[in-house]
């Protein structure tokens, strides 16, 4: 499987919320929290940062790990 690269190079700032449950209607998990379902997205991690320490907002930065590309042939797929 092959992941692609779209879209790789934004921050996103998401809300992380405690207050979940079960829907009683569909089963489904659910939130009244609203914030629950806001995703903001920033152009560099600087932004990011200002924009979580200017709203007084606790955060934990997970940068992104560095791939590791294997090239290989298609008929690798079927030698030993």
């Amino acid at each position: 499987m092959q992941s692609g690269l779209a879209k790789s190079n934004k921050w996103i700032l998401e809300y992380i919320t405690s207050d979940t449950g079960i829907s009683p209607l569909m089963g489904w998990e659910s939130s009244k929290d609203t914030l629950s379902e806001l995703k903001l997205e920033f152009s560099t991690k600087d932004l990011a940062v200002e924009y979580a320490k200017k709203n007084k907002l606790e955060f934990d930065l997970i940068e992104s790990k560095e791939r590791k590309i294997t090239k290989k042939s298609y008929a690798d797929n079927f030698t030993n």
